[in-house]
């Protein structure tokens, strides 16, 4: 219904954040991947007809069961989507870094 708040929400304190991010970490990567993900989602559940253009906007808050069952896809749906996100950043991280490293020491001195 809206899972896509989560790593929108975790994708906005990262965009203000990333001047904080060490360059060795990638940030552009991890900003890339959260607002494809936010993006790609908001299609998914625009096409499905779980978003609409006026207000309340989510269909789901029309009714308290609904709102309950969102709610409940938030906190699951989307913080288990953001943590997918997050271990393959690391992972591309870690491999580049180790690539990095690798190449250094493998040049002439």
């Amino acid at each position: 219904m809206c899972c896509f708040l989560t790593p929108m929400a975790v994708a906005a304190v990262a965009t203000v954040a990333r001047k904080k991010f060490p360059e060795r970490l990638h940030a552009g990567w991890l900003l890339m991947m959260l607002w494809g993900a936010v993006v790609a989602l908001v299609v998914d559940h625009a096409i499905n007809g779980e978003i609409s253009i006026y207000p309340p906007f989510l269909t789901a808050l029309k009714s308290p069961e609904q709102t309950e069952i969102m709610l409940r896809e938030i906190a699951v749906t989307g913080t288990a989507m953001t943590v997918a996100v997050f271990v393959f950043w690391g992972v591309s991280v870690a491999v580049a870094n180790i690539r990095a490293k690798t190449a250094r020491g493998n040049q002439p001195a």
